[in-house]
């Protein structure tokens, strides 16, 4: 299964994110307060992907809550 869409998802819910595909490449932009960061993958790179999207929710750049 694809994960593109899923990725879609976590993006559009989160302000600081910006997902741009173009070019056969997906990328995403965080412009967070605590530090810029990009990620780059092929469209179908699932495995890249998947990794990109728990970054956004569980890891280094999970968004921080008071």
């Amino acid at each position: 299964m694809k994960q593109i869409g899923n990725l879609a998802i976590v993006c559009a819910r989160r302000k600081d994110v910006t997902l741009r595909i173009e070019q056969g490449r997906v990328k995403v932009l965080l412009s967070g307060t605590y530090a810029p960061a990009a990620f780059s993958a092929d469209w179908d790179d699932d495995e890249t992907i998947l990794s990109v999207i728990h970054e956004l929710n569980f890891g280094r750049y999970t968004p921080k809550t008071l």
